[in-house]
């Protein structure tokens, strides 16, 4: 479902806005995440135990992603809508591997903080693609 222009803005390390259903009054809300596209085109992405998003998502596992390249770049996005999946196991693997992605993992800061997501637990969250928008189209 992605293009070559699309996976290229994929691979990079940019923020993904996933957006889940809303519970009760409540507007739909994007939250940034890190993610990555795995080898058989699905979006894996990672949250700690207990975070609402899951919950949301048990209830209604369903999403999208924007993915946009920053300012001061030519506009370029990728919208994608899909089925999620949550899996207790890779979780933190994951974690470990975009943390490489995102972060200087030679600060002992960072470190703590996978450390301590580790210890909570960690939910791999898995969109499979049904719509992909893109602009420039």
């Amino acid at each position: 479902m992605f293009r070559d222009d699309d996976l290229a803005l994929l691979a990079r390390p940019l923020y993904a806005f996933l957006t889940v259903a809303p519970s009760g009054e409540r507007w739909p809300a994007p939250r940034p995440v890190w993610f990555e596209v795995a080898d058989d085109g699905d979006l894996q992405m990672f949250s700690v135990q207990g975070a609402p998003k899951l919950a949301r998502l048990r209830e209604q596992a369903r999403a999208s992603v924007v993915v946009a390249a920053p300012p001061g770049e030519p506009e370029h996005w990728v919208s994608v809508e899909g089925s999620v999946t949550l899996h207790d196991e890779g979780g933190a693997d994951l974690a470990a591997r975009l943390a490489q992605r995102y972060w200087d993992m030679g600060n002992p800061n960072y470190q703590k903080i996978l450390d301590d997501w580790r210890a909570g637990g960690v939910v791999r969250i898995v969109l499979r693609p049904e719509a992909v928008s893109r602009f420039p189209a």
